[in-house]
């Protein structure tokens, strides 16, 4: 899904709260945020040299060490400065090239952000049925690792521990390896919200 909006410049007040620093009002773009309880997508709501105003669609991340990565894996040190709901403000640790980071970003704009999260899985075929484990896991389909063998191209049947089934088809293999594509893609806020149940549930209680 293409979260792109056409670019203007502006002279405002930064994600580091600094004012003069010229801010990108209208990019929005999905990246995650990567920290010791896990990674969770965000959306980039706005950008400066020396901050980024983000969204969730969950209870932001409460690690004081975070990081912000973009679809082309490039990642820039965060420090929160304030939080409102699912906003979050944050300072970048040191100041950035905006140009390198929109123009780096738009070379991508149909990349999936994958996330790098390990979920013991069962893969169902009409003859067998094996245990597997996520290696990552994108709104489309996953990277698993399973010791049964399934062929390129056979459909399959997965779930897991917070992952109704999911129909699936075999993508690629490589020895153990093996590309997913899912039947049905997920939305951005389903993802989202699937990969915050599967790392971090207390991020989807309200009030808490």
């Amino acid at each position: 899904m293409e979260y792109t909006a056409g670019l203007g410049q502006n002279e405002g007040v930064s994600g580091g709260g600094q004012r003069g620093a010229p801010r990108y009002l209208s990019l929005i773009r999905a990246a995650k945020l990567v920290c010791g309880q896990g990674e969770f997508l965000c959306v980039v709501r706005d950008v400066s040299t020396t901050g980024v105003g983000l969204r969730t669609f969950h209870r932001l991340p409460t690690d004081p060490t975070i990081a912000l990565e973009l679809q082309n894996g490039e990642t820039y040190e965060l420090r929160e400065v304030r939080r409102d709901g699912f906003d979050g403000a944050y300072r970048f640790h040191h100041p950035i090239e905006v140009e390198r980071l929109i123009q780096e970003n738009l070379r991508y704009p149909k990349r999936q952000l994958r996330l790098n999260i390990a979920v013991p899985l069962t893969i169902s075929a009409l003859t067998q049925r094996a245990e597997a484990c996520t290696l990552n896991l994108s709104q489309q389909g996953a990277r698993i690792e399973c010791d049964a063998v399934f062929a390129i191209d056979q459909p399959v049947r997965v779930e897991g521990a917070g992952i109704a089934e999911i129909r699936a088809k075999v993508r690629w293999r490589r020895d153990a390896n093996y590309g997913l594509v899912f039947e049905n893609t997920f939305s951005l806020r389903e993802f989202a919200q699937l990969a915050a149940a599967l790392q971090c549930p207390p991020m989807l209680e309200e009030g808490a």
